[in-house]
């Protein structure tokens, strides 16, 4: 197993081994092999009888494809939920609605973990620490985002802003009815 297949092997069974619905669920589907791809990483993995998920020896095709796409690790960050959602799957129905249902709602006991290392009082207040955090770079990435717009509209002229494509559309609309009133009129001439 290379480092980076460690990195993200290891950590999702740890979060599927703290929950029993989520292994029982993707036990039912062991021997599964799935290929996860993300941008140039391809990784293939297989459901092992305890529900985990270990690297696949085999090579032939996998049971579901998981295309993430390139922003995947952003979102995960910024936007968990959207994550699989934007996410293609294909192959087994079932099994790609099992993977689906169990990473849409499996989540990271993150205060407990800590709590185990340096006590529930520090794991509580970390906790809500790094969920303050959060929510701030949440709210700064997308302050951030509105203000390139705003430069990519207003001061760069990069993008047309949304009053001016409106505009824009109302003025094509407006010719369009001004030449359909023309060819009425030079067909009334010309009969």
């Amino acid at each position: 197993m290379s480092q980076l297949e460690a990195l993200i092997v290891k950590p999702v069974n740890h979060v599927l081994g703290a929950s029993p619905w989520a292994t029982e669920r993707l036990r039912r589907h062991a021997g599964a092999h799935v290929c996860l791809q993300a941008g140039p990483l391809a990784l293939t993995l297989c459901i092992d009888g305890r529900g985990l998920l270990q690297v696949a020896e085999q090579s032939g095709d996998p049971d579901v494809t998981i295309e993430l796409n390139e922003d995947f690790p952003a979102k995960l960050l910024l936007e968990r939920e959207s994550v699989m959602s934007s996410a293609r799957l294909s192959g087994s129905a079932d099994v790609a609605e099992t993977l689906a249902f169990v990473f849409r709602n499996l989540r990271w006991d993150i205060e407990g973990d800590l709590a185990a290392v340096i006590g529930d009082i520090p794991a509580r207040r970390l906790s809500l620490a790094g969920s303050r955090l959060m929510h701030e770079m949440r709210s700064g990435a997308g302050r951030l985002s509105g203000n390139l717009v705003e430069y990519a509209t207003e001061e760069a002229g990069l993008l047309v802003s949304p009053a001016a494509a409106g505009e824009f559309i109302r003025d094509v609309d407006a010719l369009r009815d001004e030449m359909a009133r023309l060819e009425k009129r030079i067909a009334r001439l010309g009969g």
